[in-house]
């Protein structure tokens, strides 16, 4: 840092630099897989990876951030971030530098590098979690961000994805994670039917979202609600206010009868208008958001 704050009164500028290249491949699995980092790009995912990283440096744990490139523009427009990196190895780089470095077209100004922070499942089970979104076989990048974010807006506890599904860590994941990747428990790589017989052993729910559930959403959330008033509500199904886990499938194919079969239930949301079907990221809102608010004291 300069004695105005700002990293460096230099800012690096040549694009085919070898920090530049090696910060770009980033983008690609292999690296990412190799030395365990990924990007973050733009001012929401640095801000909230840099704020994480503060807790932990506060609490006495191991950072998260490791570099932070930005553009005097930048700075300018969120002068927070200076304070935010005071003790990262942060540096001014020109807007073709950030170019280079970044997965996008057009950069937001921006990059960080970030240490993975995905957790173990046991680590998210010991924790004894009321709700937990399951990506299974999920393969859009962008699908398995906007989950992520919902599950995080919903309050979850966690979100697994199964050894199947996308790297959380590609660079349009991360960005479609609008900073929830660094809020809440991420588990990568699981196995579903292991995931499933632990959360048994632990008396939570499974929950499959199938468009030809037997049972409806909005039936459930009656009750629930009934429930919480002191109504009877006898032969209820299930109690969506229970700890629970959803399952959610592959965008074409949905889940597969192996992994429907797992659930102890498959929950339709039901469809008032002529679409066919909701989307991945839309029915995984309004599944988690039903959990959410029915577990609400």
């Amino acid at each position: 840092m300069n004695e105005t704050g700002r990293p460096q009164d230099f800012p690096l500028s040549n694009p085919r630099a070898d920090r530049v290249r090696d910060v770009a491949k980033l983008a690609g699995r292999p690296a990412r897989l190799k030395r365990r980092q990924f990007l973050a790009e733009g001012p929401q995912a640095v801000r909230e990876a840099l704020t994480l990283h503060r807790k932990k440096m506060d609490a006495g744990e191991y950072g998260l951030v490791r570099e932070v490139y930005a553009s005097e523009a930048c700075l300018d427009r969120y002068p927070e971030f200076e304070e935010l990196a005071e003790g990262v190895n942060a540096r001014l780089a020109t807007d073709d530098v950030l170019a280079a470095m970044a997965d996008t077209v057009t950069p937001q100004g921006i990059i960080a590098v970030c240490d993975f922070v995905d957790v173990s499942l046991r680590d998210v089970l010991d924790a004894r979690p009321r709700l937990i979104a399951v990506l299974c076989q999920v393969r859009d990048p962008g699908n398995a961000g906007t989950v992520l974010r919902a599950a995080d807006a919903a309050g979850a506890d966690a979100v697994v994805l199964t050894g199947s599904s996308v790297d959380i860590y590609n660079p349009k994941a991360v960005r479609s994670t609008a900073g929830s990747l660094f809020h809440l428990p991420v588990v990568l790589g699981a196995d579903v039917e292991e995931l499933v017989a632990e959360c048994r052993a632990r008396g939570i729910g499974v929950l499959a979202a199938d468009g030809y559930g037997k049972l409806n959403l909005d039936r459930l959330q009656d009750e629930s609600a009934a429930r919480r008033l002191g109504s009877s509500t006898a032969g209820s199904d299930y109690a969506l206010e229970s700890p629970t886990v959803w399952l959610f499938g592959n965008e074409a194919q949905g889940l597969s009868e192996a992994e429907l079969a797992l659930a102890d239930h498959r929950v339709a949301v039901p469809v008032y208008g002529a679409a066919e079907s909701l989307n991945l990221g839309t029915a995984a809102t309004v599944c988690l958001y039903a959990s959410a608010r029915s577990q609400q004291d």
